[in-house]
Parts: structure tokens; sequence; C-alpha cells
């Protein structure tokens, strides 16, 4: 997979995921989510960060991020990440890694493919079965939006937000999209059309994760 750093352009939207260490759980408790929430917003009264949406998963987060300055994504999550896992071993006096390794970051086209993603990370816990709703599950922006609560932690998105929103979140995807989505995740391409795929692999030095993997067949002669 292409490194992350090469990925940290503002004014591109990116998915943001990791996931706990061997894929461990890493919020226990209640209060362990609220104790990363909190954190998310500190993180942006160090560097301004737009949030557009995320969603905490026992063993993992998804965050969709539009950085406006080269380097502040990476600067960001860096100190969310540090500062988590300082809190996690001093909260639950351990050691070692809790994180599976450095977070991974997917350029996202912003039109109706960033929708589609911040769909998929708020429908996160309702695909898991822990909720019927999204919006009952209290860790992800499709509760936050509209309250009072989720000043400085979410933003606007530069795409428009359909009026039905959360109707539309709450349907299953179609299969084609979560496995287009999936497939991004796994191989770390941009997100989009194919055309804005290939230009922004191109520009981000991207270009490994668009290729076939595998050795190349040699034709016959």
């Amino acid at each position: 997979m292409a490194r992350t750093a090469r990925a940290s352009v503002g004014g591109i939207c990116y998915h943001v995921i990791n996931r706990g260490n061997g894929r461990s759980r890493v919020y226990r408790k209640e209060a362990d989510y609220a104790a990363f929430t909190e954190l998310i917003a500190l993180a942006n009264e160090r560097l301004a960060m737009r949030v557009l949406g995320y969603g905490l998963m026992p063993n993992h987060f998804h965050l969709v991020l539009w950085p406006r300055k080269d380097g502040d994504l990476s600067r960001w999550m860096q100190w969310l990440m540090t500062s988590h896992v300082r809190r996690y071993h001093g909260h639950y006096r351990t050691s070692g890694h809790v994180w599976q390794g450095r977070f991974k970051a997917f350029p996202i086209e912003q039109d109706g493919h960033l929708l589609t993603v911040l769909r998929y990370v708020e429908r996160n816990a309702v695909r898991a079965g822990l909720v019927r709703r999204a919006q009952e599950w209290m860790w992800s922006s499709a509760r936050a939006w509209g309250q009072q609560a989720a000043a400085g932690l979410v933003h606007g998105w530069p795409v428009e937000r359909p009026r039905d929103w959360l109707g539309w979140v709450n349907r299953a995807e179609p299969g084609a999209e979560l496995q287009a989505l999936r497939s991004s995740v796994n191989r770390g391409t941009p997100y989009g059309s194919a055309g804005w795929v290939l230009r922004t692999a191109q520009r981000l030095e991207l270009e490994a994760s668009i290729h076939p993997r595998g050795r190349p067949r040699h034709e016959k002669k």
C-alpha cells in the first residue's frame, strides 16, 4: 500500500481509519469513546481541522477529514494518536501498541463519492448490528448533527447535505457500492470517478494503489 504521508495534501477530503493492534478492542467502555471525541475537539483547538464525519467502533475508528493546508492531516492525526495512546496507557496502566500502526488515509472526490463515504462511516454501527438506526449510536456524527455538543467537532460539508440524510444513511447500501469502498480501503486507492482517481493517484504519487496486484503476466511467444 502507498504511504499515507504522500496523501497529506491540503484541500482534499480524506477517509481516515485505524484499528486496534491485532484488531483488539480499544474502546472498552463509554468513557473511552467519550475521551476520544474529547481529544478530537482538543486537536481542533491546536490545529483547526474540518471534521466532516466520524464513527467510533469497539476496535477501530473512521474519520472524514478536510485539511486546509499541506501537512495538516499528518500533524493533526499524529497529535490525536499520540495523545490517545498516552491517555489510554495512563488509564489502564498498560504499555505497548494500542493501534495496529500508522493511520491510513484515502483521498475522496468531493461529489457524490464523498456522500457515499460519509454514509458508510455513519452507518457502520448499523452494519455491525450494534443499533437499528445510525442516530442511535452515540459515538458517530450521525447522532452528533444538530446537537449543541457537536459544536467545534463536526464541520459543514463541501457538498450539499441531502435533506433526508438520516433516512438515506439508514437504508442498506448496494453491494457494488460497499465493494468499491472496501476496495479503496484495502488497496489505499483514492475513491472517486475513474478519471479523478487516475489524476489524484498521479498527483499524490499513489499510482501503485491503482495497478493490478500480483506479478505481471508474460505473453507467450
